[in-house]
């Protein structure tokens, strides 16, 4: 049986955080390598309709993923709370519910996407060229959605626990397995977005089954038996009630890029492809402020159930220097040097691609920049349960800011790619300032019962 990673609770706080989070940051990033190789292979060996179909129909599937990983981090904040409480059976009660809740989830969202898949190719008006292979990898990639739904929950587990290395791991292995399947089914099987699909649900299924193995040898650091593996009433409606909001905001953003990628589809292909091949820069980019939003829900959330108030929103402040630093090299990157990076994914030759993809990446490089510091203030809440919160300041950016301005700027005689891309940082400076601002009026009420983390027994 593993020891429980109590670092989380005593020590320096940020060598602790930098030890938790860079993990988490490089499984991210191998693991939106999925999507980018899938980018990458279609772009060298297929035709501009394929790179248009993996472009959308991958946007597709982030959306189903940050549904999942809403969800998920509903069971990161009640097992570090229990963790943080040394509450070992309620801890084994979160992993046996949690069980339980995804795998219902899994299969429902398998069937759901693998029958609306002509429907989202439509709403996210995919290219008359390329909708046929859109639906296609919308279609084969729901079909693995237990896998994603298996995974995500496996490494929330893991986080919840203070452990982020070990995901780090499985992705690795899964990744080289997803590009030798995209290459091996894109140049010399010539299957182009089909192809990329079935490789990254095979990379995805490998992954899964590697974790379930590492447990199974290793055991968890608290006794699991058959007896905590059921659906326990009170955990499960905790778990939900943690996560649904942090699901709804996440589904919600990943929507409102694709209602986005909709405004942009309608100027044209190349326009399409540009903007797809940003999206996929911009995505790596913004795993810098997701990884610590997911570290310092599972930090504050272990330390707010330990009763150690302070110390988790030191954790934030440090955790937000962090982000912020690593933000800016990346936006300066992306900002000055669009161009260079979007080479990654398409021949130099598609000058008009290019240039479409470097201009919309410097507007969503901005938006990246300022979620660095507003994703660690959501993160805090996560762990302190202020889940209600995060996603009503979500919704707010989206519904008022984003998308209005993203209708506005694209209804022009003569869209700018660069307009539209800055409705993403207008919502981002939304979000920032109404999280400061909740997070004042915590401070300044002086609401000590806000940050103690209540869970049912």
């Amino acid at each position: 049986m593993k020891q429980i990673n109590s670092s989380f609770l005593n020590g320096a706080i940020l060598p602790t955080l930098l030890r938790f989070s860079v993990p988490v940051l490089l499984a991210l990033i191998l693991q939106a390598l999925y999507g980018a190789v899938d980018l990458w292979a279609v772009g060298k060996f297929a035709a501009t309709a394929d790179i248009s179909a993996v472009a959308t129909g991958s946007q597709t599937m982030q959306i189903i993923t940050g549904l999942i990983t809403g969800l998920a981090t509903g069971a990161t904040v009640l097992l570090g709370i229990y963790i943080g409480r040394k509450k070992p059976d309620d801890a084994a009660k979160v992993v046996g519910s949690s069980i339980f809740v995804f795998t219902i989830l899994g299969v429902i969202l398998t069937i759901a996407t693998v029958l609306a898949a002509p429907w989202l190719a439509r709403v996210t008006n995919a290219p008359n060229e390329a909708f046929a292979k859109t639906v296609s990898y919308i279609r084969i990639c729901g079909a693995g959605s237990l896998f994603i739904v298996a995974y995500n929950l496996i490494s929330a587990i893991f986080r919840g626990l203070g452990d982020s290395k070990s995901p780090l791991y499985f992705v690795i292995i899964a990744c080289v397995i997803n590009i030798m399947g995209d290459i091996i089914l894109t140049k010399y099987i010539p299957m182009g977005a089909a192809g990329t699909a079935i490789a990254t649900v095979m990379a995805q299924a490998v992954s899964v089954i590697l974790s379930i193995i590492l447990i199974r040898m290793k055991g968890l650091p608290f006794a699991f038996t058959k007896a905590h593996l059921h659906p326990h009433r009170k955990i499960s409606d905790s778990i939900l009630m943690l996560g649904t909001p942090i699901a709804l905001q996440s589904m919600c953003n990943e929507i409102s890029y694709l209602v986005i990628l909709g405004f942009v589809n309608a100027l044209g292909e190349v326009v399409s492809a540009g903007v797809g091949i940003a999206e996929k820069l911009a995505m790596f980019i913004l795993l810098i402020p997701t990884a610590y939003m997911q570290s310092i829900a599972a930090f504050v959330a272990q330390n707010c159930g330990a009763g150690l108030t302070e110390r988790a929103k030191k954790s934030m402040w440090l955790g937000m220097m962090l982000s912020t630093f690593l933000g800016s090299i990346f936006a300066y990157f992306s900002i000055f040097h669009g161009t260079r990076l979007s080479m990654l994914f398409i021949r130099a030759d598609e000058t008009a691609v290019l240039q479409a993809a470097a201009e919309f990446l410097k507007a969503t490089s901005i938006e990246c920049f300022i979620l660095s510091a507003a994703y660690c203030l959501v993160g805090y809440f996560n762990g302190t349960k202020h889940t209600n919160f995060v996603m009503l300041q979500s919704m707010l950016s989206i519904f008022v800011v984003k998308l209005p301005y993203a209708w506005f700027a694209s209804s022009h005689s003569t869209p700018g790619i660069f307009q539209i891309g800055m409705a993403g940082a207008f919502a981002a400076a939304f979000e920032l300032l109404a999280c400061l601002w909740y997070y004042n009026r915590l401070k300044k009420d002086d609401e000590a019962p806000t940050l103690q983390c209540i869970t049912p027994s």
